[in-house]
């Protein structure tokens, strides 16, 4: 009856999803320049392999065997122990070492992609206690964590920087793509034409800059401190960018537009490229299709707020109304005064003030 009920939890266990959030927390342990990373690449540079799990609750009855130590975490000393055949146990908290020599006894009929004993049981013991497992293989040259349902190989810095800077340089080609799809969308609205096509092309290059900055963040979370610059130009490269997509995506939406922004995002790169599939998303019938906006987009660049700017366009019906309308007439949310403002920063906007 045991062995039954403990075979459901694991299952349940298994199934658990690990939220991108709660990873990135888990990879900050691990950043380089850490006692851990440096313990780490200090056993694989020795020539050892190693089985690691950090202690929780669920950890000790799958403990079999070796000896306590209990003693305070050093990277020298982790290295040193990593030179006998059993598994070690680290505290939650990573600041001591609790036991070494152990035989992890996780389920053996939890699921495993591994091949090697090592990762096996890495991978099960993982899943069984929810949990830290690290594997070290000596043969393959790579550190291979293991939380609960998930798996990550670590790489090398200097391979991390490498891509993380090709990743900067395409980032910046696309910014530039977006920003010219932009002003090219700010001059045409602005005119009072509408093309569907231009703000496809705009949404297009906004949420493959959001798609890959999200890579990028990994590789930079994983550089810890030796990624702030690389961290500090991502900021710039994305200033505004999620902003002025979802304002393009409100404005040309025929459905609502947040399940429309949720459609874009679940996207892949070879999909976002699909002019036809994003046309679909907004709720058009094909990309020629002649239509009115509401004016979202030019509108939050002026001195009105949400609520105002909400009022305006219910009572207009849509931004050719708003812009084209003779200052005389009155709009029961703005004052003639407030009107004029607004004429004069569309004006300016058109102008490139």
């Amino acid at each position: 009856m045991k062995k039954e009920v403990q075979q459901v939890i694991n299952q349940k266990e298994e199934k658990k999803e690990v939220s991108e959030e709660e990873f990135y927390t888990i990879l900050k342990l691990f950043a380089p320049g850490t006692n851990l990373r440096k313990a780490l690449e200090g056993i694989l540079n020795s020539g050892n392999g190693a089985l690691i799990a950090i202690e929780n609750e669920h950890l000790p009855s799958l403990i079999d065997g070796g000896f306590k130590i209990n003693c305070k975490f050093s990277y020298q000393k982790l290295v040193e122990i990593s030179k006998m055949d059993g598994a070690i146990v680290l505290s939650g908290d990573l600041r001591r070492i609790i036991f070494a020599n152990v035989l992890l006894t996780p389920n053996s009929k939890i699921r495993t992609s591994e091949t090697g004993t090592r990762h096996k049981a890495a991978e099960r013991t993982a899943k069984q206690i929810s949990g830290l497992t690290i594997a070290i293989s000596e043969r393959k040259k790579e550190i291979m964590l293991f939380y609960k349902n998930k798996k990550y190989k670590l790489k090398d810095s200097e391979d991390i920087i490498r891509k993380a800077s090709d990743y900067i340089q395409v980032l910046e080609r696309q910014r530039q793509l977006f920003d010219y799809n932009l002003e090219n969308l700010n001059r045409m609205e602005l005119k009072n034409y509408v093309n569907l096509n231009n703000a496809i092309k705009t949404i297009q290059r906004g949420k493959v800059i959001q798609k890959i900055s999200e890579e990028l963040s990994r590789y930079i979370l994983e550089l810890g401190d030796e990624g702030k610059l690389l961290k500090i130009r991502l900021k710039e490269i994305l200033l505004n960018v999620e902003e002025e997509a979802n304002l393009v995506i409100k404005d040309y939406s025929n459905i609502e537009y947040k399940i429309a922004i949720s459609l874009l995002d679940e996207l892949s790169y070879e999909e976002l490229l699909d002019k036809d599939r994003i046309v679909k998303i907004l709720g058009h019938e094909n990309i020629r299709k002649i239509m009115h906006i509401a004016g979202w987009r030019i509108l939050s660049k002026t001195s009105l707020s949400e609520p105002e700017i909400a009022d305006l366009i219910k009572e207009s019906g849509n931004f050719e109304t708003i812009h084209l309308s003779d200052i005389a007439k009155e709009f029961e949310s703005l004052s003639k005064d407030r009107f004029s403002l607004l004429k004069v920063e569309l004006e300016r906007l058109k102008l490139g003030i």
